[in-house]
């Protein structure tokens, strides 16, 4: 990537599809150039949020809300140290931010941290082509003096593609730090980080947990060496068909049977880690507003999403695994992708979705209520051994 944060207003750009639609416009962000997956996102709140998530890190985000930039950007929302998109796309930036926690325009914000975008594009006739065709390679050009377009698709073509990319150990942490329980500690997590958001462990501490959340490199040395009531692995970018080391760990945690909780990327490790398959989903599921629903309950949730790829397991039946029996526990409603799995003999289950959703929607907060409920029932259990073995 190599960009300018001159002012950009006028300044031309284009992007380029690697299989050759183009569509042209003004530069937004940073002047340069850059290069991912091109990705939609159905959120009409929560830019914010989303351009700090780790697990946009290598995407080019197309926002098919109309009008982007009106709150500015604040000093609180921000999931991560740092903006994680490759490029950003957006039909109708706002010229003047209006709330009062804004302390800068997002066009400022995206030109501080180096981020090339686009603005005056179709974003309508954008999401449409990427649905019909799917999601793809995509480079943003701006400047006065742009290559051609054969140039420009030609750079396109010899980008790496999503899948078999990882990515993980690249947003995450290098080294392992603690979120405090806030009130009186009744649980400790150990969390890896494999892209982690920071609302998460703060939806935990929020409930009692004291969270240390470890580099995604962590063993199941390290993460036993806490001493956890449960154990916790979080959203992520990239394909988890290369995430082997996660899921070896992940099989020690099953294997102890400790409570354990995933999101996301966690979800998928979960499926590998029982014996499922994953694939690529043909244009993927962002966007806070994808309905889910909880099998267990019957009852619909409006979720927030960020991924490309899925769990192959069968909606209809229990499986057999080497840990016992499993099911799907949440299904998407636009698509009848695997959104959630459970395990019936043992304390551990998944969502595809984030329940954090600082952005909203909140419909899926529960999630970390019935993690809490399998570390309580867990400890329970094991002081009612405990006593039986003295006695």
């Amino acid at each position: 990537m190599t960009t300018s944060t001159k002012g950009t207003a006028k300044i031309p750009a284009v992007l380029v599809l690697e299989d050759g639609r183009t569509f042209r416009g003004r530069a937004y962000g940073a002047v340069g150039e850059t290069f991912g997956e091109a990705v939609f996102s159905t959120g009409m709140t929560g830019y914010q949020e989303t351009l700090t998530d780790p697990s946009y890190h290598r995407q080019v985000v197309v926002m098919t809300a109309p009008h982007v930039g009106n709150t500015g950007v604040n000093d609180e929302d921000a999931e991560s140290a740092r903006i994680w998109v490759a490029g950003y796309v957006v039909r109708d930036p706002a010229r003047v931010p209006s709330n009062w926690r804004s302390r800068r325009s997002l066009d400022e914000e995206l030109r501080q941290q180096g981020v090339v975008g686009i603005s005056g594009v179709d974003t309508r006739a954008l999401t449409r082509h990427l649905r019909e065709r799917g999601a793809m390679r995509v480079g943003i050009f701006s400047g006065n003096a742009l290559p051609d377009e054969g140039t420009m698709l030609a750079e396109v073509r010899q980008q790496p593609e999503m899948q078999g990319a990882d990515l993980s150990a690249q947003v995450a942490t290098k080294e392992a730090y603690v979120v405090p329980a806030i009130g009186a500690k009744k649980f400790t997590v150990a969390a890896v980080d494999l892209g982690i958001k920071g609302m998460t462990p703060q939806r935990m501490a929020e409930r009692g947990i004291e969270v240390h959340v470890l580099p995604a490199t962590a063993t199941a040395e390290d993460v036993y060496a806490v001493e956890p009531d449960g154990v916790f692995f979080s959203n992520g970018p990239g394909d988890p068909a290369t995430a082997d080391h996660a899921v070896g760990v992940m099989r020690e945690v099953l294997s102890r049977k400790t409570p354990l909780f995933g999101i996301c990327f966690g979800n998928q490790i979960l499926g590998r880690a029982l014996g499922f398959g994953t694939y690529k989903l043909k244009y993927g599921h962002r966007g806070i507003n994808q309905p889910v629903q909880d099998r267990t309950t019957g009852k619909v949730e409006v979720t927030a999403h960020n991924h490309g790829f899925a769990v192959d397991a069968p909606l209809d039946k229990v499986s057999d695994t080497p840990f016992g029996r499993a099911e799907v526990s949440h299904v998407c409603l636009n698509d009848d992708v695997v959104e959630g799995l459970q395990l019936l003999d043992q304390p551990a289950f998944s969502v595809q979705y984030h329940p954090e959703a600082a952005a909203g929607p909140h419909d899926a907060a529960y999630l970390f209520d019935r993690f809490v409920a399998l570390m309580r029932d867990n400890n329970q259990h094991s002081v009612s051994l405990m006593e039986g073995q003295r006695a």
